[in-house]
């Protein structure tokens, strides 16, 4: 007997029902009699839209995507066989690199991908002759990638899932609409997709296999708080640095409407910045009180916030990455999690399935012995002003251990230059021959010098 199957869209809409229940429960306290996210503005269902908008005006927002995006793409990323530098899968891949602008494109996949539930890359092979072909599965044999662009979920939505639970795409897409054009000035266009026609990138997964947790989600309230915080103290600023004026008519003063009304068009002009001086009779003119005040304390707590939630350090957060002691552990735990990122992320969700698909498709190559690795830009590579800073600290130690002519019967050269200067075996032994190579050179010279003079 049959079992019968269940239907994916039910799982859905339980989903929905549950974000639903979610959603009513946001700030409640004291059972429902106090609601903080109504109180203090906060919506309590969000959309891409909601994160895009936010990503494309607000400057935090925007870093909180951005830093941990382009420190993952930092630098070369190769992927190669274990053949000679020279082979045609590692030539075959850089092809690509160049020729199709795969990084970039990786980078704005990864952004897209953050900023909603999923993101897709559509992988444009020659056999679509037609828009319509895009709905038919990729066909076999060799093909060739003529391009491939990525889409966030704004753009995407999924319009059949694999309902056979003997299948093993049970439960995942297999048809998508992306909303595509040529260029701004031409109409949308909504074509129907293939799922092997694209790469799904879902971000960080909980309990879905399909729609991950949006990167600006968690910090969204933060971010609405800084907005009030940063704005409010700009406009308290412009509002209190000038004084207000409070008018105050004279006992034995009579105004008509006449005087009234130029009164009032003075006051107009001075605040507009059309006038400089009033020319007052019978009023007297009283400056208010300021009221301005450092919201530094109050911004900077809602920076730690979204700090420890997005797990980018204070310091690289905005953009302060200074060379300090105290920031030193912040920068080393970074780059081991933009690292894990690369590892967990970037190459699983993006880089190796782009590369296999590529295989499978005769795009590139198949790898010597059918293994493939990915190979990053080291992140805790010194950079050149690390270098110099080095060389300076080196030199200075040098130049004091050879001003003491005793110093070397107790620590060698060979043992300063290992345990207090930190040079490795092969660097000590560039060293000692080239000293070597000097001095037996400077006694060639002598020699032939003294030769000389005995002709």
């Amino acid at each position: 007997m049959t079992k019968p199957k269940t239907k994916p869209i039910l799982k859905t809409l339980s989903t929905l029902v549950t974000r639903a229940l979610l959603a009513t429960k946001l700030g409640k306290q004291y059972g429902t009699d106090r609601d903080l996210y109504e109180a203090l503005g906060y919506p309590t269902e969000l959309t891409f839209t909601d994160y895009l908008m936010h990503y494309t005006r607000q400057d935090i927002a925007a870093a909180v995507i951005n830093k941990p995006v382009n420190y993952t793409w930092r630098g070369g990323v190769m992927v190669s066989d274990n053949a000679d530098d020279d082979s045609s899968f590692k030539k075959a891949w850089k092809d690509l690199l160049k020729n199709l602008s795969l990084k970039s494109k990786f980078i704005r996949l990864d952004k897209l991908t953050c900023l909603g539930k999923y993101g897709v890359l559509l992988l444009g092979f020659d056999d679509v002759k037609e828009i319509q072909e895009f709905k038919n599965p990729v066909q076999a044999g060799k093909r060739t990638l003529l391009y491939f662009k990525p889409y966030g979920q704004g753009d995407i939505s999924i319009v059949k899932w694999e309902q056979d639970a003997n299948q093993p795409r049970y439960g995942l897409p297999l048809f998508y609409q992306i909303k595509t054009s040529a260029n701004e000035s031409e109409n949308d266009a909504l074509i129907q997709v293939h799922y092997s026609r694209v790469i799904h990138v879902p971000g960080e997964l909980l309990t879905s296999e399909v729609e991950g947790i949006p990167v600006l989600q968690k910090v969204y309230n933060r971010l609405m708080d800084l907005e009030k915080l940063v704005g409010g103290s700009a406009e308290m600023f412009w509002r209190g640095a000038r004084p207000g004026y409070q008018t105050q008519i004279k006992d034995d003063y009579q105004m008509g409407a006449v005087e009234e009304a130029k009164l009032k068009d003075q006051f107009d002009e001075y605040e507009h910045h059309l006038r400089r001086f009033l020319t007052t009779e019978g009023v007297d003119i009283k400056e208010l009180a300021t009221q301005v005040s450092n919201p530094e304390s109050h911004v900077d707590i809602q920076i730690q916030m979204i700090s420890a939630a997005s797990g980018i350090p204070k310091r690289i957060l905005i953009g302060s990455e200074r060379g300090e002691l105290a920031s030193t552990q912040d920068k080393v735990a970074w780059l081991e999690g933009v690292q894990n990122r690369r590892e967990e992320y970037a190459e699983l969700q993006i880089i190796k399935v782009f590369v296999d698909i590529c295989i499978k498709y005769k795009i590139l190559p198949m790898p010597e012995g059918g293994v493939y690795s990915i190979e990053w830009e080291d992140l805790f590579a010194p950079s050149e002003k690390d270098k110099a800073e080095v060389g300076k600290v080196r030199a200075t130690a040098l130049k004091e251990y050879l001003t003491n002519p005793a110093v070397e019967s107790i620590v060698s050269p060979e043992a300063f230059f290992k345990y207090f200067l930190g040079l490795k075996e092969e660097q000590i032994t560039d060293i000692i021959e080239l000293r070597d190579a000097e001095m037996n050179e400077e006694i060639k010279s002598i020699a032939e010098a003294e030769a000389e003079e005995v002709e």
